[in-house]
């Protein structure tokens, strides 16, 4: 008689008080007694498991391994936790395998001796610590992040700073210089130096004022507070007066082609937009291009898109800071010497972008740069 059977009232009593999987054993590694919590876990119907050899609850990958450990447990009739250390899985009858955690217990009954386990399923402590665990790497990264973000963000305020202590000051010290010779000209054949130097405080505010909307457009895009005005006008109209606002600032024998077929040309878009990213594109052409040296703007209409090009023979992008090239503050390498606030085209494209238009560039170090305006024919727009 299997003094383990269900009906034995000690073993249920025993047995069937605790929510942990009770396995027993015999020498031969047969399965003489389980609790219902050990069959529910294994996936095994009442006394299912009863008779059958221990491998059909564990993965087939362990059953040599597990042979050998359990002769040499046998005989050293110890109490322990078995695979301390180890990730143990037991195997359900579906094929399906799970963590679980088991502790041996030998004792000899009626002169036969025997091993309990006491099998628990940690499936949802695994689940929980891998989650944690993840929690935590990804919160780590989190604030690795915040923290090199800080760190940018702190470096882009110094260098900000800097940039604007530095185009605010040039501009100011020539306009200081030129009011304080301007007041030494008092005779009347003395008039065309008073004029150069009038010429040259005008030329100055106007660099103050243009740096100013810079940063006042930066602002206003960062609040959200934009408002376009889509409408028709002449395309003329905007490069006449771009052109001519930048004729004032060309080299020595620097020149611009004009386009030469737009005179019919109405689009519809934002005048205001189109200026502001027309005069960007055409002075940092001017700026960054040698004395005598043609900008060309080119237009053409394609099927969905209108396009403009502004085309220099300058200094042209360094291939490996290209793809900075729009970042705010930004300054190629090979332009820090030349005046300038690093935010007109992060401006331009922002504004572009916002009315539903584009730009994109092309450019080889020392051949020059193309800058391209996509405008698409039919706008529309959140602003």
């Amino acid at each position: 008689m299997n003094v383990f059977e269900k009906n034995s009232n000690i073993f249920n009593l025993l047995s069937e008080g605790i929510s942990e999987g009770i396995i027993l054993v015999n020498t031969k590694q047969e399965i003489v007694a389980t609790n219902s919590s050990a069959e529910e876990m294994f996936g095994y119907d009442k006394d299912g498991l009863i008779g059958k050899s221990l491998d059909c609850i564990i993965p087939k990958r362990f059953h040599n391994k597990h042979s050998d450990h359990f002769s040499s447990f046998m005989e050293k009739s110890e109490k322990r936790k078995m695979g301390n250390g180890l990730d143990l899985s037991g195997l359900r009858k579906n094929g399906v395998e799970f963590p679980v955690e088991a502790g041996l217990n030998p004792f000899v009954l009626y002169g036969n001796r025997y091993v309990m386990a006491l099998v628990t399923d940690i499936t949802d402590r695994k689940n929980y610590t891998q989650n944690l665990e993840q929690t935590v790497q990804e919160r780590t990264k989190q604030l690795t992040d915040a923290l090199e973000k800080e760190k940018e963000l702190n470096e882009l305020k110094t260098r900000f700073l800097s940039l604007v202590s530095h185009e605010f000051k040039t501009p100011l010290s020539s306009i200081l210089t030129s009011a304080t010779l301007l007041s030494k000209y008092k005779e009347t054949d003395q008039q065309e130096k008073r004029d150069q130097h009038v010429e040259t405080i005008k030329s100055k505010v106007r660099q103050l004022d243009t740096i100013l909307n810079d940063f006042l457009s930066v602002e206003r895009l960062e609040l959200g507070k934009v408002n376009y005005a889509v409408e028709d006008f002449p395309l003329s109209r905007v490069i006449n007066e771009v052109v001519y606002d930048a004729n004032m600032l060309l080299k020595t024998a620097q020149q611009i082609r004009y386009p030469d077929n737009i005179d019919e040309v109405v689009i519809k878009f934002d005048e205001k937009t189109l200026a502001l990213a027309l005069s960007n594109l055409l002075q940092n052409a001017i700026k960054y291009s040698p004395e005598d040296s043609t900008i060309k703007i080119l237009f053409t209409i394609e099927k969905e898109f209108l396009i403009l090009e502004v085309i220099d023979q300058g200094l042209g992008i360094p291939e490996e800071q290209q793809k900075y090239i729009f970042d705010r503050y930004f300054r190629a390498e090979n332009a820090l010497l030349n005046q300038g606030t690093g935010i007109g085209l992060n401006i331009a494209k922002q504004h572009l972008e916002n009315l539903g238009a584009t730009l994109t560039f092309e450019s080889k170090e020392n051949i020059g740069s193309t800058f391209i305006i996509h405008i698409p024919k039919n706008i529309k727009t959140n602003y």
